[in-house]
């Protein structure tokens, strides 16, 4: 009976040390904010979202909206105020002028300075077509990715240049996403992978599924995961690329492809990344907001938001195993997610249901040592409140 009772001691005490056990773990968002029509903004389907100083634009299905990160106060323009077109699906700024470029579905680009919009479209510029699904500000230039091509803007000289499978190595011109790297410019293309545009060079190249347009992946890491990519995100000196198949990343050398098989991805349907350094990404599934916090170790971490109620979670993964699941009382808006964009330590989370602003509170880069809840089956372990 002694000895009994000594070995229910020893196990209590081993649970007890294990409660306090610390481990290599990514930080986690725990302080979520939603920002609705609830709070002013025009529609709750959020297609845009861009950080600019104590503002934050946003653009939705019908209007354009800017948050004072400050004061929490929104303001909002439809086109009674002068926007020219309704749909708002891409935001850029102009480091510079201060000037907002805006990507309009189905109206074109227009440039907001002040209090005054300024209106692009196939009849009255070189836009190749009125819908833009990207806008990116590279120097005096505008990149606009257009449904049928894309198009440069010199703000300077008023020039257009107009990009097609004439003049670049599109074999589809569906363009659904721009960005602006270092000396590059990525255009990611529906059915034509990522395009790569060598500003100093006037070249392009472009990154191919090697496996054509299979759904499968017959050689791991051996390009791009599919030609059908929706973002290409330059951050340091590599490229975090999304499609509707798959995630990847590309150092200049080499390629690593992401899936939900072997991952923390939430899902392979991708609509959207956006890349914080050659380390971390987040990644916009149809299911959640999924982020590789850590590429040496493939450690992520996916935000869901309950079916019921405003609380959700966060789970930590290694490869497929699961390492802590956090739980919270407001979780992300919705798990049809978007867009993102990343302003120091916050990132806010553009969803088919509002604005989700994750504040980064003691917010670090990669892994670190914190303490490691009691696992409660195979793994997984539990943090109320997300507390650290």
């Amino acid at each position: 009976m002694r000895h009994l009772r000594y070995v229910s001691l020893m196990a209590a005490l081993t649970c007890l040390a294990g409660a306090a056990e610390v481990a290599k773990l990514p930080y986690v968002y725990t302080k979520w904010k939603h920002i609705t029509t609830a709070d002013g903004l025009p529609n709750d389907h959020i297609f845009a979202v861009k950080s600019d100083g104590p503002r934050v634009w946003i653009g939705t299905e019908n209007g354009l909206a800017m948050l004072d990160k400050r004061t929490g106060k929104i303001k909002s323009w439809g086109e009674k105020d002068g926007l020219p077109w309704r749909v708002v699906t891409a935001i850029d700024v102009d480091k510079k002028t201060g000037d907002v470029w805006l990507g309009l579905f189905g109206g074109g680009l227009a440039r907001f300075s002040g209090s005054r919009f300024d209106h692009w479209h196939q009849l009255n510029s070189g836009l190749v077509n009125d819908v833009v699904y990207g806008v990116a500000v590279q120097d005096d230039n505008i990149w606009a990715a257009t449904t049928a091509g894309a198009s440069r803007f010199n703000t300077v000289t008023g020039e257009w240049t107009i990009f097609t499978e004439k003049n670049a190595p599109m074999e589809e011109i569906w363009n659904y996403n721009v960005a602006v790297g270092k000396g590059k410019v990525y255009i990611a293309v529906w059915g034509s992978g990522m395009l790569e545009y060598d500003i100093a060079s006037n070249r392009w190249k472009d990154y191919l599924d090697p496996d054509g347009e299979m759904e499968i992946d017959l050689y791991r890491d051996d390009g791009i995961v599919h030609v059908i990519v929706t973002a290409a995100s330059p951050a340091d000196d590599v490229v975090w690329v999304s499609s509707y198949f798959g995630a990847c990343r590309y150092d200049g050398r080499h390629w690593r492809g992401y899936y939900n098989q072997d991952s923390g991805l939430a899902d392979d349907f991708i609509n959207n990344t956006k890349g914080r350094s050659a380390d971390e990404a987040w990644f916009a599934t149809d299911k959640g907001a999924s982020a590789i916090t850590d590429f040496k170790t493939n450690t992520w971490v996916t935000y869901t938001r309950d079916a019921t109620g405003k609380g959700g979670k966060a789970v930590v993964m290694r490869d497929r195993d699961v390492l802590e699941t956090v739980e919270m009382p407001v979780g992300i808006p919705h798990n049809f997610i978007i867009n993102y964009d990343i302003d120091g330590n916050d990132v806010f989370v553009a969803t088919a249901k509002g604005l989700g602003w994750g504040v980064g509170e003691g917010y670090y880069p990669g892994l670190k040592q914190r303490p490691k809840m009691v696992a409660k089956a195979k793994g997984a372990a539990v943090t109320k409140g997300g507390a650290e």
